[in-house]
């Protein structure tokens, strides 16, 4: 059964597993991902609302805008009934001002999002990226008047490092703007880099977190084992390569594990993997991508899976990350005066 969570500090409750929609479109590089059209999408939306899911996560970078623009014309509920979330950032034109975090590029892309979207408001609007070039009051005061509008009702960061994230919010905390109630970040059992400063700060700020590609491209699915393709068609024989795979040997050591406990629950791989993930702290919500409708409704039962402590502890100990510096001084010299934030990465390492 979905389970819907607090969005940060908002009184914005989100369901645990959202629909991501970089699969519709299908044009440029996003092909790669899925080429979904209209009909598909509405039956896709509609399968997610009816299992529960209540946002809906685009970007205008999808597809040119593709992306938005199905969503639009195929969502197969009232506006009111489901939450929209949306990005800007990310270069979509040849121009000077055809990217980045200044007032000028946030406001125009708002408005073709909302165009494409075919309302006059968005629910989430995110940074889609860091923006090192504009100052951060400008950003932030962009964001802010667009909430004052009315046009957007909340604003979020996606992909920024921790001490980006921490900057922003202080400058909306000096400046009285509306603060960032989530982060939009990557986080699998193979890239668990999140864990060092990014999850800390969700806990630590009150931040709401939602995961991208929560099943790493289709790596932790299963269908990709040691000495072995995966299946034709698949993402990994393509151009796309998100995320990259540093360490190949333990990404099979990751999935030799997922396989084994799915066999003994009795489902597939990608539901373990996004059971953890749904376990783990700071994780409000996963945004779940398909290029089939059988991988969405797959996706779509991990909600009722429950891993055991054994279990979780197996999944943890195979894809921990390495003790870096500060970290394994911390540890060794910190442990009495440590916080719940400062645990969520050190507290196995104690």
């Amino acid at each position: 059964m979905m389970e819907y969570r607090q969005l940060g500090r908002s009184g914005l409750r989100v369901s645990t597993l959202s629909l991501g929609t970089m699969t519709f479109g299908g044009k440029g590089p996003f092909a790669n991902v899925g080429n979904t059209d209209a009909a598909g999408a509405r039956r896709q939306m509609a399968m997610a609302i009816d299992a529960g899911i209540n946002l809906i996560d685009t970007a205008n970078v999808y597809s040119d805008g593709a992306s938005e623009e199905i969503i639009g014309e195929a969502l197969p509920v009232p506006r009111d009934q489901v939450l929209l979330a949306t990005k800007c950032r990310m270069r979509i034109g040849n121009g000077p001002n055809d990217g980045g975090a200044s007032r000028l590029h946030i406001i125009a892309e708002l408005e073709k999002s909302l165009r494409r979207l075919r309302t006059d408001y968005v629910d989430l609007y995110q940074l889609h990226q860091w923006d090192g070039q504009t100052p951060l009051e400008e950003t932030m005061e962009a964001l802010d008047s667009l909430v004052r509008s009315g046009k957007v009702r909340y604003v979020g960061a996606s992909n920024y490092s921790g001490w980006h994230l921490m900057k922003a919010l202080a400058a909306a905390d000096q400046h009285n703007y509306q603060r960032y109630v989530s982060q939009q970040i990557h986080y699998t059992l193979q890239a668990r880099e999140a864990e060092y400063e990014l999850l800390p700060i969700t806990v630590d700020q009150g931040l709401g977190t939602l995961i991208w590609s929560p099943l790493a491209g289709g790596l932790l699915s299963g269908k990709y084992r040691r000495g072995k393709d995966g299946p034709e068609g698949s993402r990994r024989l393509t151009a796309w390569q998100e995320p990259p795979v540093r360490d190949e040997g333990k990404l099979y050591d990751i999935v030799d594990v997922v396989v084994e406990i799915a066999e003994a629950h009795g489902v597939s791989g990608a539901q373990i993997a996004l059971a953890w993930l749904l376990g783990r702290p700071g994780v409000t919500s996963l945004i779940i991508g398909a290029r089939t409708d059988a991988q969405l409704a797959d996706n779509l039962k991990s909600v009722d899976v429950k891993l055991t402590e054994d279990e979780r502890a197996r999944l943890d100990k195979v894809s921990e990350l390495p003790l870096l510096y500060p970290y394994w001084h911390q540890a060794a010299t910190a442990s009495e005066r440590l916080s719940k934030a400062d645990l969520v990465f050190l507290a196995p390492y104690l």
